[in-house]
């Protein structure tokens, strides 16, 4: 008697742990899917200030101007010939999305409105300029 006790209890020892490792890889595949991914310019931008800071929720084509002028798309430097060419590539492949300049602060406005101009001549009528909303004055 007391063996077969024994035997009880080690089959009511295992846990089976096949219904749990399938929802792990349901939520794994889950949280994948619906993740958004985000393209950095690969630069570190100081954005300015503006009132009236609305958020873009699509997939973005986002360009960089450095306060030394230099302009930034997918982490490489680019020349500003190479924008207009670099846009119209991106945009054929999301026709959807805007593109969004972050010009740093203290970057020239002369090098903004190139890029700005740029990226009009590449076809894109849906661009903005990438600020932050001050915080509430107290």
């Amino acid at each position: 008697m007391r063996r077969r006790h024994l035997q009880h209890q080690d089959v009511m020892a295992r846990i089976n742990v096949t219904p749990m490792v399938d929802v792990m890889v349901f939520l794994l595949i889950f949280f994948v899917a619906t993740a958004s991914f985000v393209k950095e310019s690969g630069i570190e931008i100081n954005r300015p200030n503006a009132q009236t800071v609305t958020k873009k929720e699509k997939d973005n084509i986002i360009i960089a101007i450095s306060k030394e002028g230099e302009i930034w798309m997918e982490k490489r430097r680019l020349d500003i010939r190479m924008v207009r060419p670099q846009i119209e590539r991106l945009h054929a492949e999301n026709p959807e999305g805007a593109v969004i300049i972050l010009a740093d602060r203290d970057a020239s406005t002369g090098a903004t409105v190139q890029v700005l101009d740029q990226v009009r001549l590449a076809g894109v009528t849906n661009v903005s300029i990438a600020a932050t909303r001050p915080e509430a004055t107290r």
